[in-house]
């Protein structure tokens, strides 16, 4: 193993004024404009390392220009950096920073901490200043960024190279960090466990075919090639799930096992798990010739009898469109406007919550529209066409607050707070 080089390209930090935190009465997002304050004010009282009843959560949000960091209780956007080209964002694995991908690689972003600093058992403003911290962990093509048993993995897509790190050394600004790669560059997926294994796809720039479970040592423990156009990965409970062109495969410990489609071709290639529920939530798309399929049907996938169930939304949906609650309730969001609520055991649907107006994917994968991310029992909308973002109470399963905002809205990530 090997370090990565890291570039810090600034390393100063600073103390924020704190927020107190507060609830928003319900609106119907559609009609009402305002932003989702409560007393008008923007809850801060101008003092630094003010104490605050209770932490408050900030998204991340790219545009195109940049990214932005919000603070979802007064509505504010509290940094808002300029970047050249496509902008993506992931979650760190830390529950503070963001990984911001552009051609230089995997910036990081500081969305802002609260804790405990004190001993008191009070709330206290203790991050950096919001905003990209200058720390860079450099790539060709920064890809899928995959945080998993307080570990975050990064795959470089254009030489293969897969970089590990502690997402807590990211407060340090310079995280320390290991490489390994894969046997050549493709558009693939791993992730460090925390039994040091390391599950990897195998694949080159023409084709992916397999997922492979790699010891310390860099021996094979385990793999398969039953997975052709193997993409994306999660974790259903403890067991990790690969989507293929034919349905998945299902990884634990060193046990491999394929999941078939009923289709010839059912593509599953976007999937959203959950540490509560062994089952897993999937796209399915059976039409391999299509510019751009909009399906109707999702995927569940039960990790325990290697069995595959699709549900019929009757509302196609985007990639961007699955998530996961917080007792594991499959959320879909639907080109309906809707937040779908599945029942992940049955199937069956729970709830329907009105979101947002009716939308249509875009034949182009980077443009904006609505997208689904989900903390805690919080649902984060956002809605492209009105440059806003709604808040869904998952446990009330209704809206309970908008926020507008400067720029129109493309990937979003927030932080509990």
């Amino acid at each position: 193993m090997k370090r990565t080089r890291i570039r810090v390209l600034l390393a100063t930090l600073v103390v924020l004024a704190a927020t107190a935190c507060g609830t928003s009465p319900p609106r119907d997002p559609a009609t009402d404009p305002r932003p989702s304050d409560t007393d008008g004010t923007d809850g801060t009282d101008g003092t630094d390392g003010t104490e605050a009843a209770s932490a408050t959560p900030r998204l991340a949000i790219t545009h195109d220009g940049g990214v932005m960091v919000v603070d979802v209780t007064s509505g504010d956007v509290v940094s808002d950096d300029p970047l050249e080209g496509f902008v993506r964002v992931s979650p760190a694995g830390d529950g503070r920073h963001a990984l911001v991908s552009t051609s230089l690689g995997w910036n990081v972003l500081d969305l802002g901490s609260w804790g405990d600093e004190h001993g008191d058992h009070a709330h206290h403003y203790i991050g950096g200043e919001p905003g990209l911290t200058g720390a860079l962990i450099e790539a060709a093509e920064p890809g899928h960024a995959v945080a998993h048993d307080g570990i975050t993995t990064l795959f470089d897509d254009g030489t293969g190279t897969i970089t590990v790190f502690d997402p807590e050394d990211l407060d340090e600004g310079q995280p320390e960090t290991t490489t390994a790669a894969a046997d050549e560059p493709h558009h693939g997926v791993a992730v460090r466990l925390g039994d040091r294994n390391m599950l990897m796809t195998v694949g080159d720039e023409e084709s992916r075919s397999g997922v492979r479970v790699v010891g310390p040592s860099g021996a094979v423990l385990a793999e398969t090639d039953e997975c052709p156009g193997v993409h994306g990965e999660a974790f259903a409970e403890d067991a990790a799930v690969f989507g293929c062109e034919d349905g998945v495969v299902v990884v634990d410990g060193r046990d491999i096992t394929k999941v078939s489609s009923p289709d010839a071709y059912g593509r599953i290639g976007n999937q959203a798990g959950s540490e509560v529920s062994p089952v897993l939530l999937g796209d399915y798309k059976t039409d391999p010739d299509a510019e751009l399929e909009r399906p109707t049907r999702v995927s569940l996938i039960d990790t325990r009898d290697a069995s595959l169930r699709l549900v019929d939304l009757g509302t196609s949906y985007s990639f961007r469109s699955l998530a996961r609650g917080p007792e594991g309730e499959a959320l879909v969001l639907g080109t309906d406007g809707a937040l779908h609520v599945l029942d992940p055991e049955s199937g069956e649907r729970v709830d329907t919550i009105d979101v947002v107006a009716r939308w249509r994917e875009p034949l182009d994968w980077q443009q904006p529209r609505p997208t689904l991310h989900v903390v805690d029992a919080t649902a984060y909308v956002s809605d492209p066409r009105r440059d806003r973002v709604h808040l869904v109470d998952l446990d009330r399963a209704r809206v309970t607050s908008t926020i507008e905002l400067p720029h129109t809205p493309n990937e979003i990530v927030a932080n509990a707070g």
